[in-house]
């Protein structure tokens, strides 16, 4: 019989938990047998003790197995999914996706919810008036073998112990944790039936991790941990220093992520698209090599064929399909602020975190799971870091259906600003590329 409480303790003192006592602890929960305070114990010991490979194989393995798998072995191609450790601003999935599939590689792709300061992927697509991000099997696996691509949230069937404990760990601070991410993560993603991930890991100060040795840890475990589980899994680190693109809050990244599949969007945000695309297209086979998949992307940009995609996405998945022909058509906040400079010089640089945060008071983002988010809500930014800035111009506009944050936004994303005298050099998005083997190495295209 298994005692909980001894597992815990085991575990609190620094003990190595042995494969029979992890799976006992997760089955158990997941069907109710250990109560949520027993749970909580043993992730916050977790959380100070960590884990090693031994121990998170067994851990990885029993989320997935805590529910349904879905088999997309039948279905034609390699499976490439893409994952985001989270940042502001980050709306690549919108753009990176449907690339991807435009150019025959299937990209089954399951996506979450704000969470703090970052942004989620379900919610900007909901921001489309009908969008379905609820899928059963057969839709999801029928939208793949047609369109190549959908996009869904976690099912109660899929992964429930991860549901469960994340829960908890959202709401007992046992959040960053490496070996939990890397066992919530790396299970959605093997339960999903991908063949392959590739990992966009934040660096910097609005990144998950704001340390970036800690983010590199983080990445190479994840890359470590994937290709236990047979997925081909390899780790883009990318600058979250500032926000990506110019758009912060739902509607408004949604908005962006429309322009961008037309050919418009802004070069940091093109980089980090084309970057993860061009690993997606070479572990997808559809390349022999990363600079071609690049090329590949490029093609399917400017033929339109990505945007085709997105528009037969959101079709599929029950979206007003007008509002992405006509993004015009969306309803402003009641309350628009324009932030300008008080002086002239160049930014140098603009605070992501202080940004998410802000975005979330103006009502773009959830301080409870349960709070409403008013998709319209957020930032566009019109000047970012490396700008030339005249005193009085514009640096950003604030929307908002809160007028007390209407009057005090202004002041609080001005704080997130630094300005200097002399020009400012960009930094570069791209900051180094995390291979099978789990080797840190320059990105072989300069982007």
């Amino acid at each position: 019989m298994m005692n909980p409480i001894e597992i815990i303790e085991k575990k609190r003192d620094g003990g190595q938990l042995d494969p029979g006592e992890i799976k006992a602890m997760i089955q158990h929960y997941t069907e109710g047998r250990i109560p949520d305070y027993q749970m909580s114990a043993m992730l916050m010991a977790i959380y100070f003790q960590g884990m090693d490979l031994d121990e998170l194989i067994p851990l990885t393995d029993a989320m997935v197995h805590s529910g349904e798998i879905i088999n997309l072995s039948d279905l034609e191609g390699v499976k490439v999914d893409k994952h985001s450790t989270g940042g502001v601003g980050d709306k690549v999935s919108l753009v990176l996706a449907p690339l991807v599939a435009a150019c025959g590689v299937p990209v089954p792709m399951m996506a979450g919810r704000g969470l703090g300061h970052t942004g989620g992927t379900l919610d900007k697509l909901e921001a489309i008036s009908g969008f379905r991000t609820q899928l059963s099997q057969k839709a999801f696996r029928g939208q793949i073998r047609k369109l190549g691509l959908a996009i869904l949230g976690q099912t109660h069937e899929i992964c429930p112990a991860d549901r469960k404990m994340y829960a908890l760990r959202d709401a007992t601070g046992t959040v960053p944790s490496i070996p939990l991410i890397c066992s919530s993560i790396i299970s959605k993603k093997k339960a999903e039936g991908a063949d392959a991930l590739v990992l966009d890991v934040k660096m910097g100060e609005g990144a998950f991790f704001r340390d970036r040795g800690k983010g590199r840890e983080l990445a190479q475990a994840l890359v470590r941990l994937g290709n236990r589980f047979g997925l081909r899994t390899v780790a883009l680190l990318t600058a979250m220093d500032e926000p990506l693109g110019k758009a912060v809050g739902n509607w408004l990244e949604t908005q962006e992520a429309i322009f961008a599949l037309q050919g418009k969007g802004p070069a940091d945000l093109m980089t980090v698209v084309l970057g993860l695309g061009g690993i997606m297209l070479f572990l997808g086979g559809k390349t022999g090599s990363i600079e071609a998949g690049v090329k590949m992307m490029e093609r399917a940009l400017k033929s339109g064929d990505g945007f085709d995609r997105f528009r037969k996405m959101v079709s599929a998945q029950n979206g007003d399909v007008s509002l992405v022909d006509q993004p015009e058509k969306y309803p402003a906040s009641s309350h628009t602020v324009e932030v300008v400079s008080s002086e002239k010089g160049y930014v140098a640089s603009l605070d992501a975190r202080e940004t998410g945060f802000l975005a979330m008071s103006l009502g773009a983002g959830r301080f409870r799971k349960e709070d409403a988010v008013d998709y319209r809500a957020g930032i566009v930014f019109h000047k970012k870091t490396g700008d030339a800035i005249q005193k009085g111009e514009s640096l950003a506009t604030l929307y908002t259906d809160n007028k007390n944050m209407a009057e005090t936004g202004r002041q609080r994303l001005l704080n997130a600003f630094r300005f200097s005298s002399g020009k400012i050099e960009k930094p570069p998005v791209i900051e180094a590329y995390i291979d099978e083997s789990g080797r840190e190495m320059p990105f072989p295209v300069s982007l």
